[in-house]
This record gives C-alpha cells, sequence and structure tokens, in this order.
C-alpha cells in the first residue's frame, strides 16, 4: 500500500512539471490522466500528424501568438514552426533567441516573426520545446493554417500570471519587447513581445540539444 502511495505521488510529480499549449490548440491533451503521449517524446509529444483540430493563425501582428501553462518553478522556452502538411523538419525558429521564463502559470508571446513568403490557407505546425533542472526537453505541437482573416486571441487566452518574468537567455531584459536576430533557415519579420516583468536570466545547453535532435 505504502509503495503504491510512492508510485503515485511521483507520477503526480512528473505531470505537475509538464506544460500545456493553450494556444493555438495543442494536438492533444499530454497531461490527461488515460493519455498514452508522452511529452519527453521528440518531436511532438508522440501524438500523431491530424489527431486534432487545426488552428486558423494570423500571418501577422499580434495574432501571431503562442500561450502556454508552465509547471516549472522555471523553464526554457523554444518555439519553432514546420511548414506543409505532417511536417517533420522545425527549422524556423519563432523564438531565434532562447528565452528563460521564471515561475509558474500561463505565458504567451505574441507578434511572433514570421517568415516573409507565408501565403493565406498554408498549413504548418507549431512546435513548442521546454527545459527545465532535469535538463531534458519537453514537446508539444499544434497543427495551424495561416489565415489573413484569422482573429487575435483574446485577453483571456493571451495572458502572463502574475509573477512569471521573461528574458533572452544571456541578456537582463530592460523594456517589454526583444528584436530576435534572423536564424539562416528562415526570414522572420517582426518583434516578438515579452511580458513586461522580465528580471532573470541563465544558460540553457541541454534544452537546445534537444531541440536539434
Amino acid at each position: 500500500m505504502r509503495s503504491s502511495a510512492l508510485v503515485l505521488s511521483a507520477a503526480t510529480g512528473l505531470v505537475s512539471a509538464h506544460f500545456q499549449l493553450t494556444y493555438p490548440t495543442w494536438r492533444a491533451d499530454t497531461l490527461a490522466d488515460n493519455t498514452t503521449f508522452d511529452q519527453w517524446s521528440y518531436p511532438c509529444a508522440g501524438v500523431p500528424y491530424g489527431t486534432g483540430n487545426k488552428t486558423e493563425w494570423p500571418l501577422s501582428g499580434e495574432g501571431a501568438s503562442v500561450a502556454l501553462d508552465l509547471h516549472h518553478p522555471w523553464s526554457y522556452v523554444y518555439i519553432n514552426l514546420g511548414l506543409g502538411d505532417n511536417a517533420t523538419n522545425f527549422n524556423i525558429s519563432l523564438t531565434p533567441e532562447l528565452l528563460n521564463v521564471t515561475g509558474k502559470g500561463e505565458f504567451c508571446l505574441t507578434n511572433l516573426p514570421l517568415p516573409g513568403d507565408i501565403t493565406d490557407g498554408q498549413n504548418a505546425t507549431i512546435q513548442v520545446v521546454t527545459g527545465g533542472q532535469s535538463g531534458s526537453a519537453l514537446y508539444n505541437c499544434a497543427d495551424i493554417v495561416f489565415r489573413s482573416s484569422a482573429q487575435s486571441p483574446s485577453s483571456e487566452v493571451c495572458t502572463n500570471s502574475t509573477g512569471v518574468t521573461a528574458t533572452v537567455v544571456g541578456q537582463t531584459a530592460t523594456d517589454s519587447s526583444a528584436t530576435p536576430e534572423p536564424t539562416p533557415n528562415s526570414a522572420p519579420s517582426g518583434t516578438f513581445r515579452l511580458p513586461s516583468r522580465a528580471t532573470s536570466w541563465g544558460v540553457a545547453i541541454a534544452l537546445i540539444l534537444g531541440v536539434i535532435m
């Protein structure tokens, strides 16, 4: 009886250390009690393409957003984009500079930089990668279709919890925005937005290795 309680406690701890992709809608609830999916599994927590519905995602501006519910005391966050149906190559970085997010709760980035050749009606997949103290990467994916008519997420969907702060790794943020450098595999434009209370920074070698597996 005691050993069962210990196993349950350990399992609960593992789940609480995972994260939820709240916008755009993730392929499946990888935190469900009866799920066979595993957030440790690259590249999309073991959830196959087509499992869930596609979210209509704006081509640019504030609507190009990703919202998370983070369960770690702190997390490194990296967001990638793969173009086309059933993308397997997430070679476009929407966060060219690695982010360190401190605090548990809701976290949202807006105005993510997109390649200049994205077209209305194009399918794609967003991959979110996080890492914490264990040094291992966690994954979730959301399938999207770009629409010029798509609306920005509401403030209830895209918000930052009190005490959740973020900054680019290796820098101390002085304002609420940061301008990322383009990566070799993309031609992004725009400026992604960080929460206004960004105060901490760190180093994240393990997460980067997880992204390029």
